[in-house]
């Protein structure tokens, strides 16, 4: 088995743009170039928001890029067993509490980070409430990783201090090489992140850890806005057992403006372009690729 596993995961909540495109070719290209594998995941686990229709969408932008991947594709709704063994284990362990906190706020933590978009360091309103409380059954509550508990678990800075990531993606404003952990930022800088809701089985940072290390994914190649995301990611991999796959932060594809973009942006969906009479060849020259 080749050494080299590329993925490419996106949410089936609208339709591809731009800057899917960039992230997609990117990781099959270093796939290709290292005669390794390519795989293709569906990130539905925001049921209330994933549709087939973008689903298959997605299957359709891809191949008309000259992408191909492997098959059967993992989605992430058949992973939900797998998602809640993993918290019933941090409960066993004293590492999870719930969090009562709005269902606003509980769903924003949920879903994966956003440029520009930040993310305020939870407080700690709910930490010690115990899972017996009789309010809990009465409405929407998250389960938050208790940071502080969770990295004095892996035996505190002294073991933080060993454990790094490796980053070879390009960025001006951005580390590169072997990336240490910072306790002190993790525990004031992140805090308590939300791992689950009492009705969703787990949150983006736990379900992306638990799927590219079941699909043994080598290399992660993904947008530079989810850089700050890593350090969290590289403790549920110490948590769990689960190995460290190497990262490449890529830029990102902006409009005009020079905003990042989203995928209301239709004039830059794939399918828009292609029904425009564009080519595979001019889409990876749009986002310079063509080289």
């Amino acid at each position: 088995m080749s050494s080299i596993i590329e993925r490419f995961a996106p949410s089936p909540t609208g339709p591809l743009h731009l800057g899917h495109a960039y992230s997609a070719l990117l990781a099959y290209d270093a796939a290709r170039k290292a005669k390794g594998r390519f795989l293709l995941r569906i990130e539905d686990i925001d049921t209330g928001r994933s549709r087939p229709a973008y689903e298959q969408g997605i299957y359709d932008d891809l191949a008309w890029l000259g992408i191909k991947w492997e098959t059967p594709v993992l989605r992430q709704s058949e992973r939900f067993e797998a998602y809640a063994a993993v918290i019933d284990q941090f409960k066993e362990r004293g590492l999870l509490y719930p969090c009562t906190c709005t269902r606003k706020q509980i769903a924003a933590a949920m879903s994966a980070p956003q440029e520009g978009v930040a993310a305020a360091v939870y407080p700690g309103t709910c930490r010690g409430r115990d899972f017996g409380d009789p309010a809990l059954e009465r409405g929407d509550y998250a389960l938050r990783l208790d940071m502080r508990k969770a990295l004095v678990s892996l035996g505190g800075a002294g073991v933080i201090r060993k454990l790094h990531f490796k980053e070879v993606g390009k960025g001006p404003n951005r580390e590169k090489g072997k990336i240490a952990l910072d306790m002190g930022a993790l525990i004031e800088g992140v805090g308590d992140i939300v791992l689950a809701r009492k009705d969703s089985p787990a949150s983006y940072h736990l379900s992306v850890v638990l799927d590219d290390a079941f699909q043994q994914v080598s290399h992660v190649t993904r947008g530079e806005d989810l850089f700050e995301a890593t350090p969290i990611h590289r403790v549920l991999q110490a948590l769990t057992g689960r190995p460290t796959p190497i990262y490449r932060h890529h830029k990102l594809i902006r409009d005009g403006e020079g905003k990042r973009l989203a995928k209301r942006d239709d004039a830059r969906a794939i399918a828009t372009l292609r029904d425009e009479g564009a080519t595979p060849g001019d889409v990876r020259e749009m986002v310079g690729l063509s080289g």
